[in-house]
């Protein structure tokens, strides 16, 4: 029993059902890149310098024990006509010139039978779309490369190309592609098929990604060694799985981006677009927005979240670069140096959309923009060169490309809040200046700002006036407020004299609120949550408290009082999941003292 593999996704869904696993807590730390032909024109070179750049990032990704599991890695790239025309012809079906889209898909591997059904759902929403089918291409895998662990979860990997048949615009096309790829999405979940994935389905690129090691990609994928695989650009990936569950649909890159860093805001992000969702519309997908929601699909990681909004968000009337505008904003305000017609625009985008913030270095690709940009903080390192061929170099580290020196015409790196953008089309390279100058003559945003109503405004103008305590009624209610003399001392005191927050080190043994044995007022239950670099071990904390349990430091509750109490409180939204009471010294009886140890035995063992 001990030399079978273990079932990790069962293991991971039994971790979910009891609170030890939120799916939403998925985050990344890894390599980005991307290298572009500047004048728009498919290259070989291309391609190859994109592997050649995800094996230098090799370094950011983690391996597992057996050597050769990764958290993931692939390669987004322009679809190569001639390779795919070849085996459409073979097949015995003419193209004509036509534009075609083909989809990579991850089907389920061990069932047969949903496989099957997988297929059926996806034929169905095309063709009934009005779109026909070429047909299905089975993509070449070298097994023999990849670990143990990443061969058991390993999907079937097929590829299926559909014609034009429509004679629709490219536009057109990779729009009603998006649409048909979630109702596919949806009829696969109303199933209850979560094993389907769609990497990519369109008319303009593929992606080839896995839970493989980074170096071996044209291994496991020797497609990509053929000499057709030509393309403009490569968006290459390797993922670093920060202390959450590798899987081969949250390898990246996504549909549109691929992302180094992690999303601080994403709770509130997901909760506001739900929000906008209610009066979401749009003259782009029409009947079919309904369709399209929720925009932010649920098992997905920090960057697959953010992936999906920019891709609905991209239409041919709101290019790449506009929309990471309204995303991932540069800082504007109170800035002297920024054009104001600058401000302008990222004010206009500050009114419509919440920033998704967090450190990020992202490349993205969408219609026919490539593009590369960093947060407002510049908390991830994004460097470029652009060579005497026209070549733009761009990604996480210098040197993942070996350029020749006497090659190179400029290199640089992306301040905080900068981006570089390609148009294929135009076959032109826009600095940050460049790219925002080009925006602002798009709208008048400069006149639209005017109508902002700032709410911090009208709060001032209704302020009352100040009230002075005297000295034992100002002592009672700052008890009443929860305010220690430490407080008072390291918080307020430079807030009154320097008009600045009070800047402190990290760490604080200060025990949760609802393990306290001293007054807390009811904002300190309010916890802000960021997310780290890493997450927090279950079972280090739960183990803690279970030691504590069997010491008798809960007077009579038994392990299965201590569960249930635990319940209770997490339906009752007083604990997060899972509560993390490590550093409490002496908690009160009344408190719920997490799962106990024997619990996540039980409920963590994987499953033979």
């Amino acid at each position: 029993m001990a030399d079978q593999p273990i079932d990790w996704v069962s293991a991971r869904q039994q971790l979910a059902a009891t609170g030890l696993y939120d799916p939403t807590d998925e985050h990344d730390a890894c390599g980005v890149g991307t290298i572009v032909a500047i004048d728009g024109r498919p290259r070989r070179d291309v391609v190859l310098k994109g592997i050649e750049a995800l094996k230098s990032v090799w370094h950011r990704g983690a391996v597992d024990a057996d050597g050769k599991t990764g958290d993931g890695a692939g390669i987004h790239v322009q679809i190569p006509h001639a390779f795919f025309e070849d085996f459409i012809r073979k097949g015995g079906q003419e193209i004509n010139n036509e534009k075609f889209a083909v989809g990579q898909i991850f089907l389920p591997r061990t069932d047969l039978s949903k496989q099957e059904r997988c297929r059926v759902i996806v034929e169905r929403e095309i063709l009934n779309y009005g779109y026909t089918i070429y047909g299905w291409r089975q993509v070449p895998v070298n097994i023999g490369v990849i670990g143990e662990k990443g061969n058991a979860s390993r999907p079937e990997i097929e590829q299926i190309m559909i014609a034009n048949n429509r004679g629709a615009s490219e536009e057109q096309f990779e729009t009603d592609l998006y649409v048909i790829r979630r109702r596919i999405e949806k009829a696969a979940a109303a199933e209850g098929i979560g094993e389907l994935y769609i990497c990519s389905l369109s008319c303009r690129s593929v992606i080839y990604k896995g839970m493989f090691l980074a170096e071996h990609l044209t291994a496991f994928y020797p497609d990509l060694l053929d000499e057709r695989f030509v393309s403009n650009f490569a968006i290459y990936h390797q993922r670093y799985s920060t202390n959450t569950f590798p899987t081969w649909s949250l390898a990246q890159p996504f549909r549109v981006i691929a992302h180094n860093g992690e999303i601080n805001t994403l709770k509130g992000n997901v909760n506001w677009m739900t929000a906008h969702e209610t009066r979401m519309d749009s003259g782009v997908y029409g009947e079919h927005m309904a369709e399209l929601k929720p925009v932010v699909q649920s098992g997905g990681s920090d960057s697959a979240a953010l992936d999906n909004v920019f891709e609905i968000m991209v239409t041919e009337e709101r290019p790449l670069p506009m929309v990471r505008c309204l995303l991932v904003p540069d800082v504007w305000a109170d800035r002297e140096t920024m054009p104001q017609s600058h401000k302008d625009l990222f004010s206009y985008c500050n009114s419509v959309m919440e920033p998704w913030d967090g450190p990020a270095a992202i490349c993205g690709f969408a219609g026919n923009w490539v593009i590369a940009f960093t947060d407002r903080n510049g908390l991830r390192p994004l460097r470029y060169a652009i060579t005497d061929d026209g070549l733009l170099v761009a990604g996480s580290e210098t040197g993942m490309v070996r350029l020749m020196e006497e090659r190179v015409i400029a290199k640089s790196r992306l301040g905080p809040g900068q981006m570089i953008a390609v148009d294929l089309t135009e076959g032109r390279l826009y600095s940050n200046d460049e790219m925002l100058d080009k925006l602002t003559a798009t709208a008048d945003f400069s006149n639209w700002v005017t109508q902002i109503t700032v709410i911090d405004d009208l709060v001032r103008e209704t302020r009352g006036q100040p009230t002075i305590f005297e000295r034992d009624l100002l002592r009672r209610r700052q008890v009443g407020a929860g305010l220690s003399l430490e407080d008072l001392e390291l918080i307020l005191q430079p807030m009154v004299e320097e008009a600045k927050e009070a800047v402190v080190s990290m760490g604080d043994d200060t025990p949760l609120a609802i393990l306290s044995e001293q007054y807390r007022g009811l904002h300190h239950f309010c916890v802000l949550i960021g997310v780290g670099a890493t997450n927090v071990n279950a079972y280090v904390a739960d183990a803690s408290i279970a030691d504590r349990q069997a010491r008798g430091l809960f007077g009579n509750l038994g392990l299965d009082e201590c569960l249930e109490r635990y319940r209770k409180a997490v339906d009752q939204g007083v604990l997060s999941k899972p509560c993390v009471p490590i550093w409490a010294k002496a908690p009160p009886r009344s408190i719920a003292p997490s799962i106990p140890r024997a619990v996540i035995m039980r409920c963590a063992m994987p499953c033979k």
